[in-house]
């Protein structure tokens, strides 16, 4: 498939999956991807948040068979799939004896799991595709040392391995695997930490200020980025790990 000169129609004829596509991020993503020509299917254990003209699916993303069952649905109701955003996760929070082992097996099972779970259920799909893409969510916590956040970033660490290794894993077959790096982003999980926060305000200045530009990331950059490393336009573009975060990961600016 050759990518159409239209920037507008960049993702025409290209059929997507996005999980956790409810809300946030995942919803930021499948917006910027139908506004591109792409057909999109959603995938949420609350898919109603899904953007309007995307293809709302109830998935359980922790349930093998619910998984295999959601993703053949999309393929069957978009005609196939072209691109896979693995971008549903939930959060933690804590050093390492803040977390049960039940809470352990709950995060990874849905942050890491997922991904295998999803990708694997895809990969028929996407072998027979000539624009395959898989993109992963990761996380700046997968390459800093954050604070209280041990299960979190073991859980967005074993993702951007298993960035890497899928990409060299599919690299002949034209399966092309990145993951998207972001800083804190301004989603529905980061408003309730603020809010369960003792001085939200001052949680929020901290927050912002721990990133180079000020501020927190908006769902709708890690979007741009989604689209960006999905696009049949980068068809070299494969085992990149992309940050979006205003510069926390490669920059030391001066107090």
């Amino acid at each position: 498939m050759t990518a159409p000169t239209d920037p507008a129609l960049e993702f025409d004829g290209i059929r997507a999956l996005v999980t956790g596509g409810g809300a946030g991020i995942g919803a930021a993503t499948a917006t910027a991807l139908m506004s591109r020509g792409a057909r999109v299917a959603v995938l949420d254990l609350d898919p109603s948040g899904a953007p309007d003209g995307a293809l709302p699916l109830r998935c359980d993303l922790g349930d093998t068979a619910a998984v295999e069952a959601a993703v053949e649905e999309a393929a069957a109701q978009l005609g196939g799939i072209d691109v896979v955003i693995n971008n549903a996760g939930i959060g933690a929070q804590g050093d390492v004896a803040a977390n049960s082992d039940e809470e352990w097996l709950r995060v990874l099972d849905i942050n890491v799991l997922s991904v295998a779970r999803v990708t694997r259920a895809a990969l028929p799909h996407l072998r027979r595709s000539e624009s395959a893409a898989v993109v992963n969510t990761a996380s700046i916590a997968s390459a800093l040392g954050l604070p209280d956040r041990v299960l979190y970033s073991a859980s967005k660490g074993a993702v951007q391995a298993m960035t890497l290794a899928m990409a060299a894993d599919w690299v002949r077959e034209g399966i092309r695997v990145n993951a998207v790096v972001p800083g804190t982003a301004n989603t529905p999980w980061v408003g309730r930490l603020l809010d369960a926060a003792d001085d939200p305000a001052a949680e929020r200045a901290a927050l912002e200020a721990r990133q180079p530009h000020g501020r927190l990331v908006e769902p709708e950059e890690v979007a741009e980025a989604h689209c960006y490393l999905a696009s049949p336009r980068n068809r070299s573009t494969t085992g990149v790990l992309l940050p979006i975060d205003g510069g926390m990961t490669g920059l030391r600016t001066r107090q």
